[in-house]
C-alpha cells in the first residue's frame, strides 16, 4: 500500500504552482481536470491566462478531484479542491468543480442528494457557497469556471448533461448574489457534433478549448 501511495502523492504534488515560489503573483487557480487538463504542455487554461495577461498564474488544480473529499492524506495532496488554497495575497481565484463529484461520487443513484450537498437550489447553501464564501472573505475576486457539454457523439458524460445544467444553474443564481463571483458559463460554448473542444476521450478539453476558455477568463480579469 505505502509503494502505491508515494507515487500518488508524487504525482498530486507535481500539480502544485506554474511559477516560482519566490515570483509574485496575484492570480490562483484550483479546480479538477477542467484547469490541469494540458498543464504539462503549458496549454492549460491557467497557462492561456497567464500569457494573456502576461503575468504569473499559481495553478494548484488537480486531475480527479472533488468539491466533497473526506479522504485526509489525498485530500491534503490536492484531490480536496478546497484544501488546493495556498494562502497569498490573491486578487484573483479561478476555480471549478463539481463534475466529478456528480459523476463520479453519486454513482448515477443518488445525484439529486450529492447536488443538494454541493450547492441548495437557491444557490445559498452547500460546499460550493461555503468554498467561495471562504475565498471572497480573504478579499479576493472569483471566476467559476463551467464545464464543456459534450458535442452529443461519443461522450461518456452524454448522459448528465441535466444534472451539469442544473448545477450550473444554481452557481449562476450563487453568483448573481455576489458581485464579486464571476460564473463563466461554457454551456454553448461546442457546437453540436463538433469533436474539437474536446481531447479523444471526449470528456476533457483540447488545446483549442482550453485556449478559448483561458482567454474568457482573462478577459473578465481585464475588465473588472
Amino acid at each position: 500500500m505505502r509503494r502505491l501511495l508515494l507515487p500518488l502523492l508524487f504525482l498530486l504534488s507535481a500539480c502544485g504552482d506554474t511559477v516560482p515560489a519566490d515570483q509574485p503573483s496575484r492570480i490562483l487557480a484550483m479546480g479538477d481536470s477542467l484547469l490541469a487538463w494540458h498543464g504539462l504542455a503549458g496549454k492549460s487554461i491557467s497557462d492561456t491566462v497567464a500569457r494573456e495577461l502576461q503575468e504569473p498564474v499559481v495553478d494548484r488544480s488537480v486531475s480527479a478531484a472533488r468539491i466533497i473529499y473526506k479522504l485526509p492524506i489525498s485530500g491534503a495532496a490536492g484531490m480536496n479542491i478546497r484544501k488546493q488554497y495556498l494562502p497569498g495575497e490573491w486578487d484573483w481565484v479561478i476555480v471549478n468543480g463539481g463534475g466529478n463529484d456528480l459523476w463520479l461520487g453519486c454513482g448515477c443513484i443518488a445525484c439529486s442528494r450529492k447536488m443538494d450537498k454541493l450547492i441548495s437550489a437557491d444557490g445559498r447553501e452547500g460546499a460550493i457557497p461555503g468554498m467561495l464564501s471562504e475565498l471572497r472573505a480573504t478579499g479576493a475576486k472569483v471566476i467559476y469556471v463551467g464545464y464543456l457539454r459534450s458535442p452529443g457523439v461519443g461522450s461518456l458524460i452524454e448522459h448528465c448533461r441535466d444534472e451539469g445544467n442544473e448545477l450550473e444553474d444554481r452557481i449562476g443564481q450563487l453568483a448573481a448574489q455576489d458581485d464579486g463571483i464571476f460564473f463563466l458559463s461554457n454551456k454553448d460554448l461546442v457546437p453540436y457534433g463538433d469533436r474539437s473542444y474536446h481531447a479523444l476521450d471526449m470528456i476533457h478539453p483540447s488545446v483549442k478549448a482550453s485556449s478559448e476558455i483561458g482567454r474568457k477568463v482573462a478577459e473578465i480579469i481585464r475588465s473588472n
